[in-house]
């Protein structure tokens, strides 16, 4: 495992050192634009690890990605290995069926210290993730190209909120995830890391899919389709556009490799099945 293989993999040809706000946006950028956030593993007969040295192998040595556990747990191996203060986060997401949260440690996210501000890094939630990472010091809106987040805090709770064009109605906040800031480990995702490939009420359960953020818009792959998203410019008129095109079988695994760099070892199952809520909500 050797941090300089991973920069090489995610593109990043800047010095990693000093531990710098620049080098910190710089590393979670070009990890989202280099790394997918696929669960392809649940769908070709494997069964996803966290230990440190096989998520290194698949994710740099194999150019695989990963769903939040597995994206974000070796996102904090390469920041802590180049300097900087990183603490996992245990958080919840919202559902968007039943507008409730799920269970603790539902998601992985991370809190980096620097030079006395705290800031939220994500490579590991897909569509609605931020490209930035987003100050966890103020409840100000912080807006990253269509998209506007901002962190709202509760007592020891926060919300990751965010509105924009396409997912949302632009003047309504929407509850994405919440967390608090208490330090967790790996292990202690390890439960929620098996409930999600195989639960039928997990998104990674239901559905196959990979998807890759690009310089002005996302790709996504998901059962049988391929979906391409075009973000609106700054250019007055401007809008999402979105293109879904029907794939056969035998597409798949050549999109796969084509446009996102996937190469499976074993045969993938295309699923899209509808979720079944969870019986118990947060």
């Amino acid at each position: 495992m050797d941090p300089r293989g991973y920069l090489l993999r995610i593109g990043y040809a800047a010095p990693a050192a000093p531990s710098t706000l620049s080098a910190l946006r710089s590393l979670h950028n070009s990890h989202l634009l280099s790394v997918p956030f696929e669960n392809l593993t649940v769908h070709s007969g494997g069964r996803v690890q966290l230990d440190l040295p096989p998520l290194y192998d698949k994710i740099v040595r194999r150019r695989r990605g990963g769903f939040c556990y597995e994206n974000n747990t070796l996102f904090s191996w390469l920041l802590s290995q180049v300097g900087f203060q990183v603490t996992l986060l245990s958080c919840q997401v919202r559902n968007s069926i039943t507008c409730r949260y799920g269970p603790p440690f539902d998601h992985l996210a991370l809190m980096v210290a620097l030079g006395g501000q705290r800031w939220l890094c994500d490579v590991g939630f897909g569509a609605l993730g931020f490209r930035d990472p987003l100050s966890l010091d103020t409840g100000e809106p912080q807006r990253q190209g269509h998209r506007v987040y901002r962190v709202r805090k509760a007592s020891d709770m926060h919300f990751l909120e965010g509105k924009g064009q396409g997912d949302v109605k632009e003047e309504e906040w929407v509850e994405i995830y919440k967390f608090t800031l208490q330090p967790r480990r790996p292990e202690d995702f390890a439960e929620m890391c098996v409930y999600h490939q195989t639960s039928p009420s997990s998104l990674f359960f239901c559905k196959s899919l990979c998807s890759q953020l690009q310089p002005g818009g996302r790709l996504t792959y998901i059962g049988h389709k391929l979906i391409s998203t075009t973000f609106p410019t700054q250019q007055p008129g401007s809008t999402l556009h979105i293109v879904t095109r029907e794939l056969e079988d035998e597409e798949i695994p050549v999109i796969l490799k084509e446009h996102f760099g996937v190469v499976l070892t074993s045969p993938l199952i295309p699923k899209d099945e509808a979720i079944t809520p969870p019986l118990t909500m947060y």
